[in-house]
């Protein structure tokens, strides 16, 4: 997915947001907004919107000094994620189709975000049970019976519960990727053990240090499971943004946030999207 010149309002939005995070005060936020100003006439529009991710933060470290702004709130979304993780767990197993269910509330837990600078409310989003116009659940069963392992690349903080109540539902191999370093509220190992991934799945990073995963930015040990898996799970938006276009059999779960995502999905913001893309 390219750049389009509707994003970058949401640049500036997304650094001001995160930089009021950080603690600067607003001297400092006038003056990371005035860099990022002279870093977007340099952007090459074929990339991703995930890769201004980089400046955008790059920039915030640079001037405030603080590494992880949403480090309180990721915390946060994850006490607040394994908190509910046993009713939801009953709500997954009181259901006819387990499986169904679990990657429903996968997909509901892409609610977490502050990346888009939106609130959210994901108990209110849990009991609305959310609109799932494209769900390619065939297709995501027949993999699963055809394939002994996954590739699971993950995407925010507290959603990693979810992602845990799929993966304890799939009983397959996984490989649970995460980011490399803090960004935005994307999950890290730190977040992945807290959460309990490593207890049922393999848990890597992916070697990206943008909220995506750009191929060209990944580690060697991720593009040797990514170049070689069959079945691949794809968390997010910024996953979307970065592999839509991947020459991979790739599933898609996520919350469509932006109206440019809602058109290359071909749905509304706020919809819930299982979408297989084929290579």
């Amino acid at each position: 997915m390219k750049t389009y010149l509707d994003c970058i309002p949401c640049f500036f939005k997304q650094a001001l947001v995160a930089a009021r995070e950080a603690g600067a005060d607003e001297v400092q936020q006038k003056k990371i907004l005035d860099e990022i100003s002279q870093e977007i006439p340099k952007i090459s529009f074929s990339l991703s919107p995930a890769y201004m991710s980089r400046i955008v933060y790059g920039t915030i470290r640079k001037i405030t000094g603080v590494t992880d702004p949403f480090k309180k709130e990721k915390i946060k979304s994850n006490k607040l994620a394994l908190k509910l993780y046993p009713q939801l767990k009953k709500r997954i197993k009181s259901t006819k189709e387990p499986l169904k269910e679990a990657i429903k509330l996968a997909i509901l837990g892409n609610t977490i975000d502050f990346g888009t600078g939106l609130a959210f409310d994901l108990e209110k989003e849990l009991n609305s049970k959310g609109h799932f116009p494209v769900f390619d659940y065939e297709e995501f069963k027949n993999a699963l019976k055809e394939n002994a392992e996954i590739l699971y690349i993950a995407d925010n903080c507290g959603e990693t519960v979810f992602d845990r109540l799929l993966i304890e539902e799939i009983s397959k191999e996984v490989i649970y990727a995460v980011r490399s370093a803090p960004i935005i509220n994307d999950a890290t190992i730190e977040d992945a053990k807290f959460c309990g991934l490593n207890k049922i799945a393999r848990v890597i990073s992916s070697g990206s240090p943008i909220s995506g995963t750009p191929i060209e930015l990944c580690s060697q040990e991720f593009l040797s499971f990514f170049n070689q898996s069959p079945f691949i799970i794809s968390k997010g938006q910024g996953n979307f943004e970065t592999l839509s276009e991947a020459n991979r059999p790739v599933f898609f779960l996520l919350k469509a946030k932006c109206a440019i995502v809602a058109k290359e999905l071909n749905c509304k913001i706020g919809d819930m999207i299982l979408k297989y893309h084929q290579k």
